[in-house]
């Protein structure tokens, strides 16, 4: 892995967490999305894996911090497979909330905690195939079963973004009609239940491990809950850091206190925050 320094956020905010978190790194929690920010960005949604460097960095990042935790949209099991996270030395106290939250796995179990998948979910995707095939102009779509919600892609189509944009009001209109929402991501629509987000899996995350400080990476849409849920923590007094990977989602970029050019990035932020962490009086190296 290539020396990395630890970046200076651009905002008095940002500067705030980071100075928190390197100041009292015990009662830190570093949550990250997975694809995007973790994972490359691919064609085919089931060939995305862990950048080459990520998952040395967490392991060598998690001793030194309250908690780690993945959460992602995608099931717990398939970000756990996908990731290499499953008995990794020194990621035992990993969470991954998959379905935004929905789902839980924890290294230290090595079980997934999951509801039973809302009932809209199976109506939907018995109706799905006639709804697509009404815009089949749009051939190339792809659709992924992901238990607690589907989603269809639009990467593969001869025009991804025309095919998003014809597709998101027939979509939205099916999961309304079954009790869902429509979450759009990068050349994505999933229909899932709604009430779950990442913004409600990751402030109940800081509770439960009673973290005075926050570290939020994301790169899509479906991250600015998160953001918001960052932004409110501040307000009620724990300092956070938010950290953008890449710059497909201008939402997402405009508020975060640190861009950073993808999972490789991010992958660095996270190892020169261990080797940082690693000689500060507080860290546990």
């Amino acid at each position: 892995m290539d020396t990395f320094a630890v970046p200076e956020p651009s905002t008095p905010a940002g500067r705030d967490g980071l100075a928190a978190i390197l100041a009292a790194p015990r009662r830190s929690l570093v949550a990250l999305d997975f694809d995007g920010t973790l994972a490359d960005i691919v064609a085919d949604p089931e060939q995305a894996r862990a950048h080459a460097d990520a998952v040395p960095a967490l392991a060598a990042l998690a001793p030194r911090v309250a908690a780690v935790a993945i959460v992602t949209g995608r099931p717990a099991a398939v970000a756990v497979r996908y990731g290499g996270f499953a008995q990794v030395p020194g990621l035992d106290h990993l969470t991954v909330l998959g379905h935004y939250g929905a789902e839980r796995w924890d290294a230290a179990t090595g079980t997934v905690r999951a509801p039973a998948p809302h009932p809209g979910i199976a109506a939907v995707r018995a109706e799905l195939p006639g709804v697509l095939d009404t815009h089949g102009a749009w051939r190339g779509t792809w659709v992924e079963e992901k238990g607690q919600a589907v989603a269809v892609h639009t990467r593969r189509a001869s025009d991804p973004q025309a095919a998003f944009d014809a597709l998101r009001g027939p979509l939205t209109e099916l999961a309304v009609r079954h009790g869902l929402i429509v979450e759009p991501g990068r050349m994505v629509l999933e229909l899932r239940p709604p009430g779950i987000d990442k913004g409600v899996a990751l402030t109940d995350l800081v509770h439960e491990v009673g973290a005075t400080s926050v570290l939020y990476a994301g790169d899509d849409l479906g991250d600015l809950p998160a953001y918001g849920a960052v932004e409110k923590l501040r307000s009620e007094g724990v300092p956070g850091l938010l950290v953008c990977s890449g710059t497909a989602v201008p939402e997402l970029g405009s508020r975060a206190d640190l861009l950073l050019d993808g999972p490789a990035e991010i992958a660095g932020l996270l190892g020169a925050l261990a080797d940082a962490l690693g000689a500060s009086p507080d860290g546990r190296a």
